[in-house]
């Protein structure tokens, strides 16, 4: 399996994608932002379909959709009284122009595919170079302000009053956000991006007691989806989408089954 190259660049993609996916879960959980993390994927599809209609990455339109899109929703206030009917809204909105900028590119019905369901298996070396970098970042900014940031999910409230820079702090939480999005949608596609992003961080706080123990086993069981996602996907020749969407659910249910 592994003397493959498409196999060890997905294995390589893979890997980093459920770490920082699980990573940030967590606080996107915590903060109870997953609606925006999924309002998010369905801009990315937007963003990855203007790549494509542009002849870019569809990587590079997804960051630049996700990342605009991040940032004007998070100054609308997500905790306003009409936050969800303007997240729907834009969700709406977002996936229209998905259709037409595929329409308009004149690509085949595999694209859309691939953005919507992930298309790890055919991911080109340079892309593989974009998602370690990325990656990279979005670790290392978890790293210097895990602090803030744990202050800032958990006990928001406080973290209004006694953290500095509180507006700077959620635009780059938000930031990651998109960015973790962008580069999710690689292994499982744009509209399954929460597979990742939720379930994970979502059964690992029913096991963990502090913020570590729930991060460590929310990357285990992102790890787990995502490897027996792959290596089942090359056995049999379905999506990965689908085993990582299987595997996933039923350690959440597990863990929900556990809880009571």
């Amino acid at each position: 399996m592994f003397s493959y190259t498409f196999m060890q660049n997905a294995w390589i993609v893979g890997t980093l994608i459920a770490i920082i996916s699980a990573m940030m879960g967590v606080f996107v959980v915590a903060k109870r932002m997953s609606f925006f993390g999924h309002v998010l994927s369905e801009i990315g599809f937007a963003g990855a379909s203007f790549g494509i209609f542009m002849s870019w990455s569809p990587l590079w339109g997804m960051l630049l959709f996700t990342a605009v899109s991040a940032i004007s929703i998070g100054q609308l206030g997500l905790s306003e009284h009409r936050s969800e009917s303007i997240i729907s809204a834009v969700s709406a909105v977002a996936i229209g122009l998905g259709v037409a900028f595929l329409s308009l590119s004149e690509k085949s019905a595999s694209s859309a595919t691939g953005i919507l369901f992930g298309s790890i298996f055919s991911i080109s070396d340079e892309n593989v170079w974009q998602v370690i970098v990325l990656a990279l970042i979005i670790l290392v900014l978890m790293l210097v302000l895990y602090r803030p940031f744990r202050h800032f999910a958990f006990d928001y409230e406080t973290a209004k009053y006694s953290l500095h820079h509180e507006t700077g702090l959620e635009i780059i939480f938000l930031l990651m956000i998109a960015v973790t999005v962008a580069i999710s949608a690689q292994v499982v596609g744009s509209l399954l991006i929460f597979i990742l992003l939720v379930l994970p961080s979502s059964s690992a706080m029913r096991w963990g007691r502090t913020v570590w123990q729930m991060i460590g086993l929310a990357i285990i069981f992102a790890l787990i989806g995502v490897w027996g996602g792959l290596a089942l996907a090359y056995w049999t020749n379905l999506p990965v989408s689908f085993y990582i969407a299987l595997i996933e659910a039923g350690i959440y249910f597990i863990s929900l089954a556990r809880a009571h």
